[in-house]
């Protein structure tokens, strides 16, 4: 029964491979992705951090981006 459902009549290997490619295309999106997002929120913090303290208070009480994004490094760190 497993052996039948692996196999798919002859047309499995190119069923699994198939479906391996996607999901190793999608785990590598996924990571790029991951890695850019993390750049760029590194590069917003540091843009933070230099402002003056009255318009970093400003970005923080009107950005809800800025909060997390400040919430998740503390998290981090």
């Amino acid at each position: 029964m497993i052996i039948k459902f692996i196999t798919m009549n002859g047309h499995g290997i190119y069923v699994w491979f198939s479906f391996s490619i996607v999901f190793i295309s999608c785990a590598v999106f996924y990571l790029k992705t991951r890695k850019t997002l993390r750049k760029y929120e590194n590069d917003f913090l540091v843009d933070l951090q230099n402002l003056p303290a009255e318009e970093k208070n400003k970005a923080l009480g009107t950005s809800k981006v800025a909060q997390q994004i400040l919430a998740a490094n503390s998290k981090m760190n």
